[in-house]
């Protein structure tokens, strides 16, 4: 199978954008398609990977605003890979073992709250806790969005009754953080979050642990996309 037919294969339904963004990345990054070298035709790409077009431009356009790529017009127009790629500041390189592992600490503690909470019988308190946070991230200006996203997990942590797994959860989130902290936001994936959020609440309050626990472990992988995409 050629290298481009491998990485841009269809991609999952649950997180399309950010892995439509990966995949890209990928492709960039590997030197599949090089400085200079341009992206297969729109039409052509959102069918292998089974993104709408839509999707697939939003993907471009966040990729264009982060100094990747550029869009050309006319005949022999496109997007077209940078050239030179934009270069990381040394303090912003991450080893492929640190990420994995601040990845797979998150994903086992903060899917394990979710379940636990929504198998909770929630107080008026706690409800309402979380309705409000989930209020202020969904309304959160792009500036003040990775603090009210971190309240809103902690919201959740803590509606489970547990110290320690909030204390768990507040260090994953820590180091997650500082490695959200070094690749750009792109608002098709926040609005994306916050549909995530209210069906992660939602089914908390519902009292659903095994779908609260779906619904986190969707959220987080596609967190983990571009986080891999951008800096692996």
């Amino acid at each position: 199978m050629p290298l481009q037919d491998a990485l841009f294969r269809p991609v999952r339904a649950g997180n399309a954008f950010e892995e439509t963004v990966e995949r890209l990345m990928q492709a960039i990054r590997l030197g599949v398609v090089g400085p200079g070298e341009r992206l297969p035709a729109e039409r052509d790409l959102a069918t292998r990977l089974g993104v709408s077009r839509v999707t697939l431009r939003e993907a471009i356009r966040s990729l264009q605003d982060a100094g990747y790529v550029e869009s050309r017009r006319g005949r022999y127009g496109g997007t077209f890979v940078n050239s030179p790629l934009p270069v990381p500041a040394p303090d912003r390189r991450v080893d492929p073992a640190e990420l994995a592992d601040a990845l797979t600490l998150r994903w086992a503690v903060e899917t394990g709250a979710a379940e636990c909470a929504a198998g909770r019988a929630l107080g008026p308190v706690e409800r309402r806790n979380l309705l409000s946070r989930l209020a202020e991230c969904r309304d959160a200006s792009v500036d003040s969005y990775r603090r009210k996203d971190s309240r809103l997990h902690l919201a959740i942590a803590e509606a489970t009754g547990s110290a320690s797994l909030t204390a768990a959860v507040a260090d994953a989130r820590t180091r997650v953080n500082a490695l959200l902290d070094r690749i750009p936001l792109l608002p098709p994936n926040l609005a994306h979050s916050n549909e995530q959020h209210e069906l992660i609440v939602t089914h908390i309050v519902a009292g659903d642990p095994e779908a609260a626990r779906r619904a986190m472990a969707e959220h987080l992988d596609g967190t983990a996309l571009l986080l891999r995409g951008f800096l692996s």
